[in-house]
C-alpha cells in the first residue's frame, strides 16, 4: 500500500513541505506562505479578479476589527460564528469598552457602511469585492485546507430586488465553477446547500464541491443569497422611483486559499506535487545534463530556448546549479513543475532535446527548432489531461446505487475491509433535519449539496425511507 493510500494526511503534509510551499509559525493554526505557495494564490487571485471586474465588480477594503455589537444585530450570524471568533479586549494597556472580533467574514461591517452609502435606487446595484485575511479559530487545522487565519476574497453586493440579487448569486457561483475547473483542473458539482449547511444568516447558500483523492469533499466556493436579513439588521434602505423607502436585497460569496490545498489533494502523486500548468509558478524547467560545463554550446542553446519560452509568456526556469541531474529531476518533480527539458552533448549533436511531462512516465525527443512549440502544446495537453483524470477518478468513486442507511454502513464496512476509499454517495433526502443528522452521526457523511444536475433522481430518503424531496450528495468532508 502506498503512503498516499495508507496515510493521506501525512502524504499531504510531506508533499507541501517537500515542495517548499509553506512553513509553520509559532501561532497555532497559522502558516507562512513561501513564494511558490503564495504564487499559487496569486494566479487564482489574478484569474478571479479579472472575471469579477469583467462583470462590473470593483475592489475595496474594510477593517479587520469588528465591534461585538455588530454581530448581535443578526442573531443567526453570531450563533454561527461565535465559537470560532478571536477577540481583542485590550489596547494600549487599557481594557476596551467593547470587544472587537478579528473578522471571520465581513457582512456586519459592510452592512453597517452600506446603510450610509446607499440612499436611492440610483446607488444600486453595489458590486464590491474584498481581498483580505480572515480568522476562524479552528479546533483542528490542516495547512491551506483549514487554518486559523487564511486568505480569501469576499464579494458583497446590494440590489433593488430579489430577482437581481439571485441573478448575482448564481452568476458568481458559475464564475467559481469555471475558474476552478478551467484554471485548477478540478471538476466540481454545483448545487444548493441544505438548511443545516447554509451560511449563518443566509436565505439560501449555493456551493461547488470537489472530491479529493482520499474520497473526502472540499467545499471549494460558496455564494449566498441573503435576502433582506442583513439589510433589516443594519437598516440598509433605499428610496425607490415611487419615493418609497424599502430594504435592499444582498448577496455575499467567497473562495479561499483552501483551493491551494485542493489542487494538491486532487492532482498530487507518490513523487509529490503535480501542478496544472495554468497555475504552476514554474511551468517549464530547463536542465543541462552530461559534461555540459565543458561544452558552452549547451548553455548557449538553453539560454536561447529560455528566452524564446519567456517571450511566449511561459514561466520558465533554467537550473544551472552544480547539483547532479538526478537530484535536479527529483527536486523539480517534488515541486510539481509541469514540463522538464533536458539537453546534453549527445542531444545537441542529434539536434534534439528530451521533454518530460510531470504526470507522464516517458521522455520524448523533440527537435531543437520545435522545443518552444512542443512545450506550449504539452502545457495545454497536460491541463486537459489532469482535468479528465480527476473527472474519471470522481466518476469511479461517486456511488449512485446506495439507497438506505444500512446499505451505506455496509458500503463503509466493505471499504474499510478492502482498504478502498468510500467516496461520495448520491441519495434521497426527505428534507427533515433529523434524518440528515442521523446519517452524519452514524457514518460521518454530511450533505455536500443538492446538485443542479444529478446523474439520477432518488425517490426515497436514505434514512427514513419516506418520499425524497431532494437528491443529495453525501460525503465525508474537510
Amino acid at each position: 500500500m502506498s503512503q498516499k493510500t495508507k496515510d493521506f494526511s501525512k502524504w499531504y503534509i510531506d508533499t507541501i513541505q517537500k515542495a517548499d510551499l509553506m512553513d509553520y509559525t509559532p501561532v497555532r493554526g497559522c502558516i507562512a506562505f513561501k513564494p511558490d505557495g503564495y504564487e499559487l494564490w496569486e494566479h487564482i487571485h489574478a484569474e478571479m479578479d479579472r472575471r469579477f471586474k469583467e462583470t462590473g465588480h470593483r475592489n475595496a477594503y474594510f477593517p479587520m476589527l469588528i465591534p461585538e455589537s455588530f454581530f448581535q444585530k443578526e442573531k443567526d450570524h453570531i450563533e454561527g460564528f461565535s465559537p470560532e471568533l478571536p477577540w481583542v479586549t485590550e489596547a494600549a494597556g487599557e481594557k476596551l469598552e467593547e470587544r472587537l472580533a478579528l473578522r471571520p467574514t465581513s457582512e456586519t461591517m459592510i452592512g453597517h457602511l452600506y446603510s450610509d452609502w446607499i440612499k436611492s435606487y440610483r446607488d444600486l446595484p453595489v458590486l464590491i469585492n474584498q481581498w483580505a485575511n480572515v480568522f476562524r479559530w479552528e479546533k483542528k487545522t490542516l495547512p491551506f485546507i483549514r487554518t486559523s487565519e487564511f486568505l480569501w476574497q469576499e464579494g458583497h453586493t446590494a440590489h433593488v430586488d430579489e430577482e437581481d440579487a439571485r441573478k448575482e448569486t448564481m452568476q458568481m457561483l458559475n464564475i467559481y465553477k469555471e475558474v476552478v475547473e478551467g484554471l485548477l483542473a478540478i471538476p466540481v458539482y454545483d448545487g444548493q446547500k441544505t438548511p443545516s449547511e447554509r451560511f449563518a444568516g443566509a436565505v439560501d447558500t449555493y456551493s461547488i464541491e470537489a472530491m479529493m483523492q482520499d474520497g473526502k469533499a472540499v467545499q471549494a466556493g460558496t455564494s449566498h443569497y441573503l435576502g433582506t436579513k442583513f439589510a433589516e439588521a443594519f437598516d440598509i434602505k433605499y428610496l425607490t422611483k415611487e419615493n418609497k423607502h424599502t430594504y435592499v436585497h444582498t448577496t455575499s460569496w467567497g473562495t479561499s486559499t483552501r483551493l491551494i490545498g485542493s489542487v494538491i489533494m486532487v492532482h498530487g502523486d507518490e513523487q509529490g506535487l503535480v501542478l496544472p500548468p495554468r497555475i504552476a509558478p514554474t511551468q517549464a524547467v530547463l536542465i543541462p545534463v552530461g559534461p555540459w560545463k565543458k561544452n558552452p554550446a549547451i548553455m548557449e542553446k538553453l539560454d536561447e530556448i529560455f528566452a524564446a519560452l519567456k517571450a511566449k509568456g511561459i514561466r520558465v526556469r533554467l537550473d544551472d546549479s552544480d547539483q547532479s541531474p538526478g537530484f535536479k529531476f527529483n527536486e523539480w518533480e517534488l515541486k510539481g513543475v509541469p514540463v522538464r527539458i533536458e539537453l546534453g552533448p549527445r542531444d545537441l549533436e542529434n539536434n534534439q532535446a528530451l521533454m518530460k511531462a510531470r504526470d507522464e512516465g516517458d521522455k520524448v525527443s523533440v527537435p531543437l527548432e520545435s522545443v518552444v512549440e512542443a512545450v506550449e502544446k504539452e502545457l495545454e495537453t497536460m491541463q486537459t489531461r489532469l482535468f479528465e483524470k480527476a473527472k474519471a477518478f470522481r466518476a469511479a468513486n461517486s456511488h449512485t446505487h446506495i439507497d438506505t442507511l444500512e446499505q451505506l454502513e455496509q458500503h463503509l464496512a466493505e471499504s474499510e475491509q478492502n482498504e478502498t476509499i468510500p467516496g461520495w454517495i448520491l441519495a434521497g433526502w426527505c428534507g427533515d433535519d433529523a434524518c440528515e443528522e442521523k446519517v452524519k452521526e452514524q457514518t460521518k457523511f454530511t450533505t455536500r449539496n443538492i446538485p443542479f444536475n444529478p446523474p439520477t433522481t432518488k425517490t426515497t430518503c436514505i434514512c427514513c425511507g419516506q418520499e425524497a424531496k431532494h437528491t443529495v450528495w453525501f460525503a465525508r468532508a474537510y
